[in-house]
């Protein structure tokens, strides 16, 4: 196998690795975040001080959002869901972006699934008008997709259809 066809599959495994990493953790305070890094069967504890040996207030799930950051000191963040207060490392969360994303590209007499996974066979849970603004990144993103919400739905939609306003 030629050293130039061996570069190019070895770029290619590294670009489809590196499509897979988890988002990185964005933290801002006095902002939404969701819970990232977690592995699906594990839990983002909340914790009564910012040590990993604090005893547990809550628990959160990998993809859980609300989580509103009231302070950061170093690795530790004071957050607060809507039912609990606690310390999460800050590696654990990531901010939802405000709401200034809009569909585009999208053909005349057309709308934009938003899918209930990464898949374009997955269900459509609701399908967006052409142009329509108004719509938040979450902390998600596989493969040309990115989870969003929009008017009290969360789903994914193909990235190429979203544009910043």
């Amino acid at each position: 196998m030629s050293s130039f066809l061996v570069r190019g599959v070895l770029a290619a495994a590294a670009l489809f690795f590196l499509s897979e990493l988890p988002a990185a953790a964005q933290v801002v305070e006095g902002e939404e975040h969701c819970v990232v890094n977690v592995r699906s069967d594990d839990r983002l504890n909340m914790r009564e001080g910012p040590s990993a040996s604090a005893p547990i207030t809550a628990q959160k799930r990998y993809g859980d959002c609300g989580i509103l950051v009231n302070q950061c000191s170093g690795n530790w963040c004071k957050v607060e869901d809507g039912h609990s207060l606690g310390w999460v490392h800050r590696r654990y969360i990531s901010m939802v972006s405000p709401a200034r994303y809009c569909v585009t590209g999208v053909a005349q007499g057309d709308r934009l699934n938003v899918r209930a996974f990464p898949s374009p066979q997955s269900r459509v849970l609701v399908r967006l008008q052409r142009n329509k603004c108004g719509i938040s990144f979450l902390p998600y993103a596989t493969k040309g997709w990115q989870k969003i919400r929009v008017d009290g739905w969360q789903g994914w939609v193909n990235a190429n259809y979203l544009s910043g306003q």
